[in-house]
């Protein structure tokens, strides 16, 4: 591809797939409206992740160059990234983001020279503008397994509602205030239930034996799916998450992507309307699509 703007534009991926995804989606669209190619770094995020993640998006449509170690600011990549953050100098530009919420400024910002982008940049309106590019970037590649291809037959066939549970703290502990309640839970699927008839939840969750616990509904009316283990599998619940009609999510990037990776046209998707800034940022401006509902 020839690109009018000679400069390039590197990403910095980090955290779980859920930030992976709006790392990539906010500079994908950034290269786009300048008109340079996008590089990603998917090396210097993951050093040291005290949560022993990955890089995961090569389980997607993405076609972007890896970077160099150069292009990585190496070596001292660490030392570079903290003095850039701070002081922009030489020949290139370094992007990072300041707080949580929405800001505009990364909407109309011109490449000029080389330029790095670093930062979580949780919401849409960063690519809604160029959402059918995101999409196709984003399509993920199927997993092979039967037990994958299985569920994901049963999940078209049936009104399917994908349930999100996310477990910050361990939900047998007395601390016990980062997790959401079974009350919300309760709410939204009575909200659902009051639009939508037959319909049967696939509920996700990383400790997928402590749900049932958290939600009310008969044994025949949900599956748990349990059987994608460990971060290398996430990509396939997000891929059966993104299947389902309509959508319950937590206060989590993953299921907020499984959401908005759902092509039903006429989807519903219910959101926790709380906001926390201890080991969830949850509830900033920009987060929660405009169309969708909070609870």
């Amino acid at each position: 591809m020839m690109y009018s703007n000679l400069n390039k534009l590197t990403v910095r991926i980090f955290g779980g797939i859920g930030n992976q995804l709006f790392c990539y989606a906010a500079a994908r669209r950034l290269s786009i409206v300048n008109n340079c190619e996008l590089i990603v770094d998917h090396v210097t995020g993951f050093e040291g992740d005290p949560y022993n993640r990955v890089y995961q998006l090569d389980r997607f449509n993405i076609n972007c160059k890896k970077a160099t170690a150069l292009q990585r600011l190496e070596p001292f990549s660490k030392l570079q990234r903290h003095v850039r953050r701070k002081v922009n100098f030489g020949k290139v530009e370094y992007v990072f983001q300041e707080g949580s919420s929405f800001s505009d400024r990364l909407l109309d910002f011109k490449i000029k020279r080389n330029t790095y982008i670093e930062g979580y940049w949780q919401s849409e309106k960063y690519f809604i503008d160029t959402m059918d590019t995101i999409r196709k970037d984003l399509l993920i590649k199927p997993p092979t397994n039967k037990e994958n291809i299985a569920m994901a037959s049963e999940i078209l066939k049936r009104n399917s509602v994908a349930i999100h549970f996310r477990f910050f703290d361990n939900p047998s502990s007395e601390i016990n205030v980062n997790n959401l309640t079974m009350e919300y839970y309760t709410k939204a699927i009575s909200a659902i239930e009051l639009k939508k008839s037959n319909l049967h939840y696939y509920i996700f969750s990383d400790q997928p034996n402590e749900v049932s616990k958290y939600i009310d509904l008969n044994r025949s009316q949900f599956t748990i799916v349990a059987h994608n283990i460990g971060d290398s599998n996430a990509y396939a619940d997000l891929w059966l998450m993104s299947l389902c009609s309509d959508f319950i999510i937590a206060n989590s990037t993953f299921s907020w992507w499984g959401a908005w990776l759902g092509n039903n046209p006429n989807k519903l998707v219910y959101a926790p309307n709380i906001k926390k800034s201890g080991i969830t940022s949850w509830g900033f401006i920009g987060l929660i699509p405009d169309h969708w509902n909070l609870i």
